[in-house]
């Protein structure tokens, strides 16, 4: 069931609390895998929301946050004639993110055959590529280009080894040839070095660690992340018990699987007063099915055929075919197989980067694919539907926003993942 469903009077029902008219609202994002910190996305906001405030004749005004605890803003709005405060905390894991990212460049490489070894093996490639081709060549990506370096680095190699023996061999016997050797060596690590410094322009690296990171585990949650989520939950009940209208949370990318699972535990725990703010949850970009198709993703899941069928929050998906990372209109519960009896959510549906943005902002952004990645968050200078500035910061609840909204006829619900156990 795609849509937002009606209480007894014919409103909608949101976790327990009525929809319509917000307010006072607590947004918390989750980002992806990503290593900076967190007032990138305080950036992001401020200025993608000037430019959305300006095609849309609305306006907002971001300020410090004033508490302590998580890192964020608050965002003053005037939207459709309304007035609406909101506070945006972004739920940091950066550090750990981080952490798996230090590592050497033998260990790297390491990472590297383990990773394409595990998804190979286990057979969730095949299965992947059944549903979207753009995020699996994203995840082939850094194999391709990572090892290229390293052929790369080896050639470079090989040349110094031979322009030595020809040049100093002949002349030093046997210490000419371990000099040589060792020369050789040197200028291949060189470029390695060279290659992970310029990280920043090809995301080989980046990537994957990424895709590394979720696999370490064959899907299951390193304990790190779990004792962080641990504390995610944590902030968003105690937002739970205020006397605000909406409590948002957003999950980005690598977010989305985070998410899923913190609002499941949530819910399962009695944590989500029935009489309380409305609870809704916002994806974006997801990639679920990186993980949810490993062996060991029993927890993830579970929790995603728990959070299907839970009446307590609203679940709105939302990705975009142009996004080439994510797996756009792929419904990650149904893909996943694990859909329950009496399915709810999410609510699939795209933002239509092709529509929702010129031509010519289209064609320059059509082939920067980590940066289209990021257009959910971004200024859109044709809306449609979708507006992440109306979303988090406007007068309406995400579910009346979405009420009677169908969800998009060309999403993906078949069943392929090969592990469908929810339980170890």
């Amino acid at each position: 069931m795609s849509d937002i469903q009606p209480g007894e009077d014919g409103q909608p029902v949101e976790g327990g609390a009525r929809a319509g008219q917000v307010l006072r609202r607590r947004v918390f994002y989750i980002p992806g895998y990503d290593p900076f910190h967190p007032r990138r996305y305080r950036e992001l906001y401020r200025k993608e929301s000037a430019a959305q405030a300006a095609t849309s004749s609305y306006s907002l005004h971001l300020t410090p946050k004033q508490s302590g605890g998580t890192y964020g803003w608050e965002v003053a709005a005037h939207i459709d004639g309304a007035d609406v405060q909101t506070q945006i905390d972004v739920l940091v894991w950066s550090d750990i993110v981080k952490s798996s990212m230090d590592t050497g460049l033998v260990a790297t490489y390491l990472q590297l055959l383990r990773t394409a070894w595990i998804y190979i093996c286990s057979g969730a490639l095949w299965r992947l590529t059944q549903l979207r081709k753009g995020p699996v060549i994203a995840a082939l990506y850094p194999v391709v280009f990572l090892l290229g370096q390293l052929a790369l680095a080896v050639l470079a190699a090989g040349m110094v080894v031979r322009l030595g023996q020809a040049l100093v061999v002949p002349n030093l016997g046997w210490a000419g040839q371990m000099l040589a050797l060792l020369a050789g060596l040197g200028v291949a690590g060189l470029l390695l070095r060279w290659f992970r410094k310029i990280d920043n322009r090809v995301f080989a690296y980046y990537l994957m660690h990424d895709y590394a990171y979720s696999a370490q585990f064959k899907g299951a949650n390193p304990p790190e992340l779990e004792t962080r989520m641990t504390g995610f939950a944590d902030a968003i009940a105690e937002a739970l018990q205020d006397d605000i209208d909406e409590v948002l949370l957003v999950g980005h990318s690598s977010g989305v699987h985070l998410a899923v699972s913190v609002l499941a535990d949530l819910i399962r725990a009695g944590r989500v007063p029935k009489l309380g703010p409305a609870l809704s949850f916002l994806s974006l970009g997801q990639v679920v099915p990186m993980v949810s198709f490993l062996p060991q993703a029993q927890r993830l899941r579970a929790d995603l055929a728990f959070l299907a069928a839970s009446d307590a929050l609203v679940w709105v998906d939302v990705t975009a075919p142009g996004d080439g990372c994510a797996f756009a209109l792929c419904d990650p519960v149904a893909v996943s197989g694990v859909a329950p009896v009496g399915k709810r959510w999410p609510l699939v549906f795209s933002a239509a980067f092709t529509q929702s943005l010129s031509p010519a902002r289209w064609k320059e952004l059509r082939w920067r694919f980590f940066r289209l990645h990021f257009q959910y968050l971004c200024a859109f200078d044709r809306p449609r539907d979708y507006d992440y500035f109306q979303i988090t910061a406007g007068p309406l609840t995400l579910g009346a926003r979405y009420q009677g909204r169908p969800a998009s006829q060309s999403r993906i619900e078949a069943p392929v993942n090969k592990y469908t156990s929810v339980t170890p």
